[in-house]
This record gives structure tokens, sequence and C-alpha cells, in this order.
């Protein structure tokens, strides 16, 4: 499934209209509201959907918690 973000389409909303936005993403199923998710994340932070960045493991470090 392919989207596109259409920025023309961003107005103010109240809250009752946003419950409507609330009422509309429990009509999908979590499979379609995770791919939207996942798109939109990919435009915050512009990278491709079909080749994501890869993690930097040299920010994380594991170690043994102590029982």
């Amino acid at each position: 499934m392919a989207f596109r973000l259409d920025r023309t389409k961003f107005k103010m909303q109240t809250f009752e209209e946003a419950s409507h936005q609330l009422d509309y993403w429990k009509t999908k199923t979590i499979e379609e509201r995770l791919m939207a998710a996942y798109y939109l994340i990919s435009v915050a932070y512009n990278f491709d959907l079909k080749k994501p960045p890869r993690l930097d493991r040299t920010k994380f470090s594991m170690r043994k918690h102590p029982s």
C-alpha cells in the first residue's frame, strides 16, 4: 500500500473533529495503523520506506543485569 502525505489537507481542528479522526483510525486494522505510522515516521525522519537507516550499534551497549 502506497501512502502519500498531502500537506494541503491540514487544518486546525476542534476537539470534536479530532475525535472523528480517532473513530476513523479505530476502524482500521492494526496492520494498517502501523503502516500509516511507519510512513509518517519515514516522512518525519526523511528516509526511504524500502531502505530504512541501520541502527548505529556504537550508541548502545549491553551488560548483564546482576541477579
